[in-house]
């Protein structure tokens, strides 16, 4: 296999690998991974509705980057994070907005009352579907961003031996089928898929590094043939692009609050 520009592949995998990355900032890739925006805004929707909210919970807070951005919030504001090393990073970012930030085992219920939320906001966190039911009041909304099961399949291709992807399923088809078979009344459901644009190998590694789900066991001693695969590509292509996939749900809790 040829091997272009080693020395530029060991240069960005190392300044990759040294790089920080904490709460769910990206800032690294800044000129680096440039990806498409959705159709939609996800922060101007949420704030759409805070005028009539009193009560809000931001599932998967990470280090509440984007939540703090979306001041003035709620009277009533709560964040939940499952992932320990954001926790200390998300009640520094929101306690002078006076949110609480709880943290969360993904196999747990959330720890909140019934029916207590007028608004549950979510981009990219996993979710019980039940379980935000339980906590939405009755008129209740449900706004969501997620991340399609088929989302940069090219990395996959590229890097996998034996391709393998656990989230193939979950898509926005996925969750209406649930929606519908409970008590919600759906308001928006939206899916688009968006080019990603990666101009180095180092980009590539970070990102993987960031989201270690998308390819399980990844490292460059275990994925090194299938990153210079993408380094070459890079070199003589100036990029390497793949698809990312995101859909977007606003969900009524169906009744009429008490």
């Amino acid at each position: 296999m040829n091997f272009f520009n080693p020395e530029k592949f060991h240069q960005y995998i190392a300044e990759a690998q040294t790089a920080d990355f904490s709460g769910w900032d990206f800032g690294w890739l800044k000129d680096r991974m440039i990806q498409q925006n959705p159709p939609w805004d996800y922060p101007d929707l949420a704030k759409s509705y805070f005028d009539k909210t009193t009560s809000l919970l931001d599932m998967g807070t990470g280090g509440g980057e984007l939540l703090s951005s979306l001041a003035p919030l709620p009277p009533d504001t709560h964040a939940t994070e499952s992932y320990q090393p954001n926790l200390t990073i998300a009640q520094d970012t929101l306690s002078p907005y006076s949110v609480v930030v709880h943290a969360v085992n993904k196999n747990t219920s959330l720890p909140f009352d019934n029916e207590y939320f007028d608004l549950v906001i979510n981009r990219h966190d996993s979710f019980d579907l039940d379980e935000v039911f339980r906590i939405l009041q009755p008129g209740g909304r449900f706004l969501t961003q997620q991340v399609g099961g088929l989302d940069n399949l090219e990395l996959n291709q590229f890097l996998e031996e034996n391709f393998s992807f656990p989230f193939f399923h979950w898509g926005l088809e996925s969750v209406l089928t649930k929606l519908y078979e409970m008590k919600w009344s759906v308001k928006l459901a939206e899916k688009a898929t968006l080019l990603t644009t990666f101009l180095d190998i180092g980009a590539v590694f970070y990102y993987l590094k960031a989201i270690p789900w998308q390819i399980e066991g990844f490292s460059p001693q275990t994925h090194f043939e299938g990153l210079v695969r993408i380094h070459n590509i890079i070199e003589k292509q100036g990029k390497f692009i793949t698809t990312a996939h995101r859909f977007l749900i606003v969900a009524e809790k169906k009744g009429t609050a008490s």
